[in-house]
């Protein structure tokens, strides 16, 4: 019996949403086999319908993927409603549908390349993994939620991002969760056998590698001469903090959770990014009555790093500004400014408006809170701060792209500033917080977390977050800890993308030897079920 028109576009969306509630917070493991969902719905239409209805399909299977995934973008444009709230619906709408185009050209490639037999899921794996990779660079990129960051960082198939990196583990993710799919699909059933055997084997290994590293360093190692480290979480509403009137309150509340009493004195007092409403050149500056409640909020020698707005004049009398992580340590009366790391890469329509002018038109300049774009600092390098071991800073957003904070020299921990306010109480910061702690498995770093409303966290080197040390959302507080040790250099840290262009290579090879396996093929009566 023939199915409706509607059955196969509901489906692919089905499968999208599916996959979308596996990544946390939702954590539903089994809506990866929302992969082997879309898989069928790509086979279905394989020769029954129009080119363009793979990639139609491939786009609402995106579609329903982003939306669980991104949903959030809407809470931005929520701060002031009155002005901003007519825009979240469109928002919500324009940022799912467009990155649903990558899901659309990976539906059209796997079309194109007509896979025979088992080398379906290879080569499957391998279109969707190779248009996440360019999700991730294209326009400056937009990695959330790879496909590859389902599991919950420092569970145990998360450790195969220390040897294949996030884009890596989506290509392996991709062809475990799509595998059931042979099933269902008219192949010899000895090629299905042998095709769900070596799933098996592969799942079997990614649980249990990853278990073994993890069981390698159960407990979370710190040098005899580790620096305190202290997290501040002020926990002040986005809606409130730009208020100018709130301005003096906003400042006092951090002073006083820096110098709340602790059992030791912090070596390293950290604030978030976008910790308070203002440009930090007017906060320091001589005649401004900060500077020196700044200095007083420390003690002699202890230092302090904060997210703030920069501000550097330009030789045709204009201005550029940064965002900009803050480095300072007060010697005696004086405070002074150690070191400071630009932001790199740049938010699109959050930091920089590719349509500036019509943006400013419409108004939407004025949710970053600054006349003019920003402007991006050099590649991510290590920031030395007298007393503290290198730290490579990623401030929000960077945390998102994998390999970005690697480099020739090695920093002992990774910091991550975040305004995740701009989120509120969504899914998003949940999300951000597994994606920003791929980046410690990855290079095999510890990472400290900082955000003004939560996740606050203290990462160990295996994604794991410690016990104890996290704010949640909705939470003001410190967190004071001991800055954990650095484990080995991982292989990805060395080879960075190599092993999963590898994977890319042997994905072409599958659909290859598909197309050859088809040109000769014979009619098999031992076949599985056909679709209908």
């Amino acid at each position: 019996m023939p199915r409706p028109t509607w059955y196969a576009p509901f489906t692919a969306l089905l499968g999208g949403l599916a996959a979308g509630l596996a990544h946390p917070p939702f954590g539903v493991a089994v809506g990866l086999l929302g992969y082997s969902l879309i898989l069928l719905r790509l086979e279905t239409i394989a020769s029954a319908r129009p080119l363009r209805t793979s990639f139609w399909l491939g786009w609402l299977a995106g579609l329903g993927y982003f939306g669980i995934s991104t949903w959030w973008i809407a809470e931005p444009f929520l701060v002031d409603p009155r002005v901003y709230g007519w825009m979240a619906p469109f928002a919500v709408v324009l940022m799912g549908g467009g990155l649903s185009l990558f899901w659309g050209l990976a539906g059209l490639a796997y079309r194109l390349a007509r896979p025979d037999g088992v080398w379906k899921v290879l080569v499957f794996a391998g279109v969707f993994a190779v248009v996440e990779w360019l999700r991730g660079h294209v326009l400056t990129g937009f990695p959330w939620n790879l496909v590859g960051e389902s599991w919950r960082a420092g569970s145990a198939p998360s450790q195969a991002a220390a040897l294949v990196g996030a884009y890596g583990l989506t290509w392996i993710t991709l062809a475990i969760s799509a595998a059931p799919a042979l099933l269902m699909l008219p192949i010899p059933r000895l090629a299905q056998a042998g095709a769900i055997m070596a799933t098996g084997v592969a799942m079997i290994g990614l649980f249990a590698g990853g278990a073994g590293r993890l069981a390698a360093s159960a407990r979370t190692l710190y040098t005899p001469d580790a620096p305190l480290i202290r997290i501040v979480q002020a926990d002040i509403d986005q809606k409130e903090k730009w208020r100018a009137e709130n301005l003096d309150q906003v400042f006092q509340d951090y002073v006083d959770l820096s110098q709340r009493p602790a059992s030791g004195v912090p070596d390293l007092i950290i604030w978030p990014e976008g910790a308070l409403p203002a440009v930090i050149n007017d906060l320091i500056g001589p005649e401004s009555p900060y500077a020196p409640r700044l200095r007083d909020a420390l003690k002699p020698g202890q230092r302090l790093v904060m997210g703030a707005n920069r501000v550097e004049p330009t030789a045709d009398g204009g201005y550029r500004y940064f965002n900009t992580l803050m480095a300072f340590q007060r010697d005696g009366e004086a405070l002074r400014v150690t070191g400071y790391y630009d932001k790199h890469r740049l938010v699109p329509f959050g930091e920089f408006l590719p349509l500036g002018d019509l943006a400013g038109r419409l108004g939407i300049r004025s949710l970053v809170r600054m006349p003019e774009d920003f402007t991006p600092g050099p590649r991510p390098r290590p920031l030395l701060i007298p007393g503290i071991p290198a730290m490579q800073p990623l401030i929000c957003y960077e945390a998102l792209f994998p390999g970005l904070g690697s480099g020739a020299t090695r920093p002992a921990w990774i910091l991550n500033i975040s305004n995740d306010a701009w989120f509120g109480a969504t899914s998003g910061p949940w999300q951000h917080l597994n994606i920003a702690s791929y980046r410690a498995i990855e290079q095999g770093l510890p990472m400290v977390r900082s955000t003004p409303t939560g996740v606050s966290a203290v990462i160990d080197a295996h994604g794991r977050l410690l016990p104890g040390l996290s704010l949640e959302l909705g939470r003001a507080g410190v967190i004071d800890a001991r800055l954990p040790a650095p484990a080995a250099p991982t292989l990805y840290s060395r080879i960075g993308d190599g092993l999963f262009f590898g994977m890319v290579v042997l994905s072409i090879g599958a659909g290859l030897a598909g197309r050859r396996r088809r040109r000769s093929a014979r009619p098999d009566l031992g076949s599985g079920s056909p679709l209908a």
